[in-house]
């Protein structure tokens, strides 16, 4: 039987983590990027995927592409470029994180570098973060969502400081939710794209007939389906860094999406208290997809939330 696969189209950079050392300031580097985190969080819960994007050459570049074949990820997708690897520095108010944004060698994917078969043999393409706003991959992902068959997933990933016009970047997101089968986001990014609390946000992005996820924080996240709404809550916990948090709920969506039966719908609020679960256990590790977990890790910290399938 053929392995479903998801394919995950975007950004791979390197977070440079707030922190320090002997009382002194320090930067930790650490591997990250959503989509790259997407790809990683599948893999771990027990998934297959492939990870497309631009990846430097350079030494951080190696250790973003080791990071991810160590991790089981395909990187038959991925483009090698000569940029420096995009730094995101990243600083904290509790554990919520703010990022600025060096460098462009995670935008330079451009249609023309994808890989028809391995787009059309996938039963989901997950696009969506900062390299959409990189002209290149923005074109690549467009591609990527006119190849019939496999069902779409997107996540906006907004981040104010490289929006330099937001209502274009709006405008975007509202036009690959138009032909999304998911849409993922968080209340900041309804926030920051429209003004729109989690509700209207999910309503707005849902006009075309996705299902939308809101997440809110510790306070869980709102599920839109079939015209309904529910409400899932997190599991509590005492979180050390929301870095990927989002990410890894991404990624157990996408990995339920997997193991739904072809053709089949996802038990859309079951998968979500999975996904809340999956993101949880994310918050209480340092360090984004360092943090990500296994379905076995996430079966032992909360039993109650059984590993999802349909």
């Amino acid at each position: 039987m053929p392995v479903r696969y998801a394919v995950v189209l975007g950004e791979a950079l390197m977070d440079l983590l707030d922190g320090t050392s002997d009382g002194e300031p320090v930067y930790r580097p650490a591997v990250g990027g959503a989509p790259f985190n997407v790809a990683v969080g599948v893999s771990r819960l027990g998934g297959a995927a492939h990870f497309v994007g631009s990846v430097s050459t350079d030494a951080l570049g190696e250790r973003l592409l080791a990071f991810l074949v160590d991790n089981g990820v395909r990187v038959d997708g991925v483009k090698r470029v000569a940029a420096p690897t995009t730094l995101a520095l990243t600083t904290f108010t509790d554990a919520e994180p703010d990022f600025t944004f060096y460098g462009d060698s995670h935008g330079l994917l451009g249609p023309d570098d994808l890989d028809a078969e391995l787009l059309a043999g996938a039963e989901v393409i997950s696009a969506g973060s900062i390299a959409m706003l990189w002209e290149p991959t923005l074109a690549a992902a467009r591609a990527a969502w006119r190849v019939p068959g496999p069902r779409k997933v997107f996540d906006p990933n907004a981040r104010p400081r490289l929006l330099q016009d937001r209502k274009a970047y709006a405008a975007v997101v509202e036009e690959f939710a138009a032909g999304a089968d998911l849409v993922k986001l968080s209340a900041v990014d309804a926030e920051v794209l429209w003004g729109d609390d989690p509700e209207r946000a999910a309503a707005r992005l849902a006009e075309g007939g996705a299902t939308v996820v809101v997440t809110r924080g510790g306070s869980g996240a709102l599920l839109r389906h079939d015209h309904k709404l529910h409400m899932e809550r997190a599991e509590p916990i005492e979180a050390v860094d929301t870095t990927g948090a989002g990410d890894s709920v991404l990624a157990a969506l996408v990995h339920g999406m997997l193991t739904t039966p072809e053709g089949g719908t996802p038990d859309w609020p079951l998968l979500l208290r999975y996904a809340l679960a999956v993101g949880s256990l994310t918050c209480e590790g340092p360090g984004g997809a360092t943090a990500l977990p296994t379905a076995d890790a996430v079966r032992r910290r909360f039993p109650q939330a059984v590993p999802y399938r349909a």
